[in-house]
């Protein structure tokens, strides 16, 4: 006997009515590709569960995998039987004798198929005598276990699970629209980018570059990054902005303390063009409130005002410590502190407005004509797609 599926939970989307279905599909496509690489594995839909045919691979590679997919609340090896009473005992006793570490034990059995004659509770104490019976220095404990052994009988065969592993939540990648992510080579944007997908947003990705003033390690370094978000859903395009002739007419013609707030309004107005381009109906940020001058809710009323897509701010509420800890559980972290800087940085001025008004800042543009500089950058744009197949390792103990 041996484990030869995955049982897949998942927990918010079980509670989306009509819609359902629709998450479901999205969240299976999402598992086959993710699983790409181990090409004997099937992925298979039942009411209320989904599994994974193992079909020989190593089933802990396979978890890890499983692991990266948002809309999966956990997930347990499982050996499949008939629904016959005897092999669900032999089955069930080769599975408890197969933990370690186990002193204790439940049984919780939840009879799908009605047409099975032995009712949920009197299968419970059924195998629990049986277990009993059948090793030695094992008890009962029906509060607190050190492990519950999981027994669903469904209509096409009964399913013995142990242990359950804990998976992202969430929502599937894909099934909440598109997003433009603007995203830096700094610690906040990938992570802002991670927790929309944890939402079920497809991300795409914008970059603001400004050569000679930024390197192409820089470049390269936002690309790392979006290679790694591509992990956690499906293919990533990134739009590299040629921004130098902006940045520099900004800084050499507008008042040095309004200097930022009108640099983000000229990213959001080129990122307005690519959210059209692009069908995406709003942008990610990883701002959040109150960490820097350019994150006021002065500021960033001001610096909205030029976009009527909605602006997603996943981060708006947490402080620095808590994206940095997401930052190095998910990945970015090393490569976000790598030392090349953005176009965001290297011309940082020295007071920047931490109040600006609309008026002013209006009145400051009109003397300028941006709309040239503004169709040479988007002319200029180049693609990149990241397909999210380089390896990383996977850490998600106690994320959230």
């Amino acid at each position: 006997m041996q484990y030869d599926h995955i049982l897949i939970r998942y927990g918010e989307m079980a509670l989306k009515g009509k819609n359902r279905k629709s998450f479901i599909i999205q969240l299976q496509n999402n598992l086959k590709r993710q699983l790409r690489d181990f090409p004997k594995t099937t992925v298979k839909r039942t009411q209320g569960r989904m599994f994974i045919l193992l079909n020989g691979h190593d089933p802990d590679a396979i978890i890890k995998k499983c692991q990266n997919v948002f809309g999966i609340q956990s997930l347990s090896l499982a050996v499949k039987v008939q629904n016959d009473e005897e092999q669900i005992k032999a089955a069930a006793l080769w599975a408890l004798q197969n933990e370690r570490d186990i002193r204790t034990f439940k049984v919780s059995v939840k009879r799908i198929d009605k047409d099975f004659p032995i009712r949920s509770q009197q299968m419970n104490r059924i195998l629990g005598a049986y277990l009993l019976s059948h090793t030695s220095g094992f008890s009962v404990d029906v509060h607190e276990p050190d492990l519950e052994l999981s027994v669903e009988i469904r209509k096409e065969a009964t399913y013995i699970t142990s242990s359950v592993v804990q998976g992202l939540g969430g929502l599937p990648v894909g099934s909440s629209g598109k997003t433009l992510l603007l995203l830096s080579g700094g610690i906040d944007s990938p992570v802002a980018g991670f927790l929309a997908m944890k939402r079920g947003v497809q991300v795409e990705a914008i970059h603001f570059h400004s050569p000679p003033f930024t390197s192409d390690r820089a470049k390269q370094k936002v690309l790392d990054l979006a290679e790694k978000l591509t992990h956690y859903g499906n293919k990533i395009k990134v739009h590299v902005v040629p921004f130098t002739n902006v940045q520099q007419h900004i800084f050499r013609e507008m008042p040095e303390n309004y200097a930022m707030t009108i640099m983000r309004r000229m990213m959001l107005r080129i990122s307005e063009y690519v959210c059209r381009n692009e069908s995406i109906l709003s942008m990610t940020t990883g701002e959040s409130l109150g960490q820097v001058a350019s994150q006021t809710m002065e500021s960033m009323n001001a610096i909205n005002e030029v976009t009527n897509y909605p602006i997603l701010r996943p981060l708006v509420a947490m402080d620095k410590d808590d994206i940095i800890k997401i930052s190095k559980t998910i990945d970015t972290y090393d490569i976000s502190i790598r030392p090349y800087e953005d176009c965001c940085t290297i011309f940082v001025p020295k007071s920047p407005k931490t109040r600006p008004s609309r008026e002013k800042v209006n009145q400051f543009e009109s003397q300028a004509n941006f709309s040239d500089l503004i169709e040479e950058a988007v002319n200029g744009i180049e693609v990149v797609t990241l397909t999210g197949k380089a390896d990383m390792e996977e850490a998600f103990n106690d994320l959230f």
